[in-house]
């Protein structure tokens, strides 16, 4: 599976462990950056170029997902979930990272870097890309109307204004 990773400097050391790890796993890793430190980067653009790599590839029929870290990984969550058709979870537990998967077909993993061990992160990472989404026709539905609301701004039979 190819793997797009992003991150910003709080993650930064993190990341070249998780690409040594994810490339021992047997992925294809793709690294959105940032390459270098730099104490004041901005996790935005790196996240969003991870997350629109991962549609596209989706959109081609690759097999892909990605994960987006920094110091919380909120941000970088609400980065990648900028772009349509990322659906971005903050994962924070393995049951977080299996209901990601399964209840949201979640295609990107947003992890807190200095919230977790490493060790704890890639568990976490590992479960959230074992996991498959079953298919289940309650979890397509909503996911559905999420991207609807994406396009849209509505979800057809329902009221979603004031």
């Amino acid at each position: 599976m190819r793997i797009h990773i992003a991150t910003d400097h709080a993650g930064l050391e993190f990341s070249q462990d998780l690409a040594e790890h994810l490339g021992l796993e047997g992925h294809e890793v793709v690294d959105h950056g940032p390459l270098e430190y730099d104490p004041l980067d901005d996790y935005p653009s790196f996240c969003i170029r991870a997350a629109k790599a991962v549609v596209s590839d989706e959109n081609a029929g690759v097999d892909s997902l990605g994960v987006v870290f920094g110091g919380s990984g909120n941000g970088e969550q609400m980065a990648a979930n900028k772009v349509t058709g990322a659906r971005a979870a903050l994962v924070w537990s393995v049951n977080t990272a299996v209901l990601a998967r399964e209840h949201n077909n979640a295609n990107v993993c947003a992890i807190g870097a200095r919230q977790h061990s490493i060790d704890e992160a890639l568990l976490f990472i590992d479960t959230f890309i074992r996991t498959p989404f079953p298919g289940e026709e309650r979890h397509q539905r909503r996911i559905a109307q999420l991207g609807e609301f994406e396009t849209t701004g509505q979800i057809a039979g329902f009221e979603t204004s004031d």
